[in-house]
C-alpha cells in the first residue's frame, strides 16, 4: 500500500487470484475481430507457458476482457500484466497498420506513445473465497449472453470463453488451469 493506505483498483499482488477486468480504449469494439482475439489468446498462452501467470477462466468480448487469473512472477523487468498489456497493444497496432482510419481512432497526444489500445487502470478484485471466486466466473460466463451483447444463446456457444471448459469439461485452451482445483 501507498504512504495513505490505499491500493488503486488495479493492485495485483503475485500469488494471489483475482479477477480482471481490462477495457479498450473509449470502449471501441477492437476485440470484436478475430484477429485480436487470437493475439489475446497468444499472449495468455505464453505468459502461462512459461510459468509467469496462471489463467482459470475467461471471456473476451467486443470491447474488453474479463480474467480470473493469478500472476506467479515478473517477466523480466515487467510485471506480466504490464506484459501482456504491452504486446497486446504492439500486436494491434500491427494488425491495424493497413487500416488507418481504424488505427487513428486509437491515436493519443502523449510523449511515450502515439497510440493507446487499453484503458488505464483496470479493475482487479482479489478473489479470497470459492463462492466470490465461483460468482465471478459465472459472471464471466455469462457475459456473452447479456442482452446488449447477444453473441450466444448458451455458454458454451461462445469461442472465446472458458465456459465449454468447466461446463462439458471441454478443454480449447492448453493454458486454462481449473479453478475448482484452488480452493
Amino acid at each position: 500500500m501507498d504512504e495513505i493506505g490505499y491500493r488503486r483498483k488495479s493492485y495485483i499482488e503475485n500469488g494471489e487470484i483475482y479477477f480482471w477486468t481490462a477495457t479498450i480504449n473509449k470502449w471501441q469494439r477492437l476485440l470484436q475481430f478475430d484477429t485480436c482475439k487470437e493475439v489475446i489468446i497468444s499472449s495468455l498462452t505464453y505468459l502461462s507457458e512459461s510459468g509467469k501467470i496462471d489463467v482459470f477462466a475467461f471471456v473476451i468480448m467486443p470491447n474488453h476482457i474479463h480474467l480470473i487469473w493469478r500472476i506467479n512472477e515478473n517477466n523480466g523487468k515487467e510485471t506480466a500484466r504490464g506484459s501482456f498489456m504491452k504486446f497486446t497493444a504492439h500486436e494491434f497496432k500491427r494488425i491495424l497498420k493497413g487500416k488507418g482510419d481504424l488505427l487513428s481512432q486509437y491515436a493519443v497526444n502523449a510523449t511515450n506513445k502515439k497510440y493507446e489500445f487499453w484503458q488505464r487502470d483496470s479493475l482487479s478484485v482479489p478473489l479470497y473465497t470459492r463462492e466470490v471466486a465461483y460468482q465471478k466466473m459465472e459472471y464471466i460466463h455469462l457475459n456473452p449472453l447479456a442482452e446488449h451483447w447477444q453473441l450466444a444463446t448458451n455458454p458454451c456457444e461462445y469461442q472465446y470463453s472458458t465456459a465449454k471448459f468447466y461446463e462439458l469439461g471441454v478443454k480449447e485452451f492448453s493454458f486454462i488451469k481449473d479453478l475448482r482445483d484452488e480452493f
